[in-house]
Order: C-alpha cells, then sequence, then structure tokens
C-alpha cells in the first residue's frame, strides 16, 4: 500500500511540473493536483487506520 502512495505522490509531482512547464495545458497540472490530494488523502486514512 504504501509504494502505491509514493508511486501516487511521484506521478503527482511529475504531472505538477510537467504542466508547469507546458503552461498550455492547463489539465495535466489539474490532475496532478488531484492525484497528490488523493494520496495525501488515502495516506491520512491508511494512517488512522493502522493506529486503531
Amino acid at each position: 500500500m504504501r509504494s502505491l502512495l509514493v508511486t501516487l505522490g511521484v506521478v503527482a509531482v511529475v504531472l505538477i511540473v510537467l504542466g508547469l512547464v507546458i503552461k498550455a495545458v492547463k489539465w495535466l497540472l489539474i490532475l496532478g493536483l488531484i492525484a497528490l490530494v488523493a494520496s495525501i488523502v488515502l495516506g491520512v486514512v491508511k494512517g488512522r487506520r493502522s493506529l486503531r
């Protein structure tokens, strides 16, 4: 599960960087932000479940 979160985070960062480099492609930036938020949320949920 942790490797999946790391992979999502890396993909999110790559998409955000690509979106910043290619300013015309705004949806890459949006997808990157969505992936980053999703990985953070999944990490928090997984962390809380492991604490219980």
